[in-house]
């Protein structure tokens, strides 16, 4: 069996500059088909690709074993799944192994993707997500083949808490605290972990903003009779559609917190639907949830959709929510579901947590309430349903503001910064 690098033997040419084309390498811990790798990784390769760069990505996969396909071209991105990723998804559930079983799909996924990164000749390597596989195998290229490497940090883990041991949780920790001080340079997507890498030591010029975005492509507004068919398929008709659209797994997302603010939504707007879009460790929990508090008959649960019709999804909602606690998990993450509901035309409501005031910019994009409260959150979401004319200023600001988060814009400093990197550290 050969090597699974990446070898292309020379530089080409970028057909939009007519300089030599720069080859980067992504090394990721997840599918391009979970939240990061949809809404971050593969359209930030794909931007490059546009650009003329040469892009390649050694990642994991939920459900490696039933792959059709271990390795596949898109949009010019060359992508190679080459192990399990650390946790399984089925149907519309994500489950977690044993601390001895995970061990040993972590070790095969080091060693994958270590002989992906060692085999590769590229000009760049960018880990996204400081986890021990990834990080690992962007170090052994580092040090012993003198790549340049960059780490993307799109959350803080540390703060998630799926851990099933302490061990599991003190690996992490370490990975997200020290890995960061030894790459060639860091991107994030929010200025809290811009400011928790300062204060671990790293300096602040090796620190570069990415703001999360959308893609322009995948959310090009879908054909009516195509919205109508879903509306009609969920029996929405008629309804008041307040929307989740996300991952169902806690902390990072208190759909439960959704839950209460939307009993008092029901109180004063009984033709108002909850449609919560997605799957996760949680969903049979709020599933559950959802008939103890006596929501079952205003609550419509889709489980996880195919990629390619969220957008369709978004189309049917009135108003869309991001539920957040005021904790590392929420201030460490930009939601990608505000820059999508921008995108699709739809008020966006969230609490003022992290970097969520911030991009929403003045006059404001969207509507906050207080962190973790179940009172104010409905409060706001009543605002949208109750008041068309500011739903409609809301869906304006939001469908300028998003103008600046496309990934064909955003891309641009990403190039920037390599081949600035590259200018200075030859």
């Amino acid at each position: 069996m050969g090597s699974p690098g990446f070898q292309p033997d020379q530089h080409s040419v970028s057909p939009t500059s007519g300089t030599p084309s720069l080859r980067v390498l992504f090394l990721l811990t997840q599918d391009l088909g979970s939240p990061s790798g949809l809404g971050r990784y593969l359209p930030m390769a794909r931007g490059l690709s546009r650009l003329g760069y040469q892009v390649s990505a050694a990642a994991l996969h939920s459900n490696y074993e039933n792959l059709p396909a271990k390795r596949i071209t898109e949009e010019g991105v060359d992508i190679h799944y080459v192990a399990p990723m650390h946790v399984r998804k089925q149907g519309s559930t994500k489950s977690y192994y044993t601390p001895a079983g995970l061990f040993w799909v972590a070790a095969r996924a080091t060693w994958q993707l270590s002989r992906a990164t060692i085999g590769s000749k590229v000009d760049i390597i960018h880990i996204g997500k400081p986890h021990p596989m990834n990080s690992v195998a962007g170090m052994a290229a580092k040090y012993l083949l003198g790549r340049r490497v960059f780490l993307d940090c799109d959350d803080y883990e540390a703060g998630v808490g799926h851990f099933r041991s302490s061990l599991e949780k003190s690996g992490v920790v370490y990975f997200e605290d020290h890995i960061p001080l030894h790459v060639d340079r860091v991107t994030t997507n929010t200025y809290f972990t811009f400011h928790r890498l300062v204060g671990l030591g790293m300096p602040p010029e090796k620190i570069t903003y990415i703001s999360n975005g959308v893609d322009r492509q995948r959310f090009q507004a879908p054909d009516i009779e195509r919205i109508n068919s879903l509306r009609t398929k969920l029996n929405l008709q008629g309804k008041q559609v307040v929307a989740f659209i996300g991952s169902l797994s806690r902390p990072g997302h208190p759909v439960d917190l959704l839950f209460r603010a939307f009993e008092q939504v029901l109180e004063h707007r009984p033709d108002s639907l909850l449609l919560v879009v997605g799957g996760g460790d949680d969903f049979e929990r709020l599933a559950d949830l959802a008939k103890i508090m006596g929501l079952e008959n205003s609550v419509v649960f889709t489980g996880r959709i195919p990629p390619e019709d969220v957008v369709v999804y978004y189309h049917l909602a009135h108003v869309s929510v991001d539920p957040v606690l005021d904790d590392g998990a929420a201030r460490g993450r930009s939601p990608l579901k505000l820059f999508e509901s921008w995108a699709c035309g739809v008020p966006f409501v969230s609490s003022d947590v992290g970097d969520r005031r911030l991009l929403l910019g003045e006059p404001s994009a969207g509507l906050l309430a207080r962190p973790g409260d179940p009172v104010s959150l409905g409060v706001q979401i009543l605002k949208v349903l109750s008041d068309e004319d500011l739903a409609a200023r809301l869906r304006l600001r939001g469908t300028e503001r998003v103008k600046a988060y496309y990934w064909d814009a955003l891309v641009k400093d990403l190039d920037q910064l390599y081949r600035r990197t590259l200018r200075n550290n030859p």
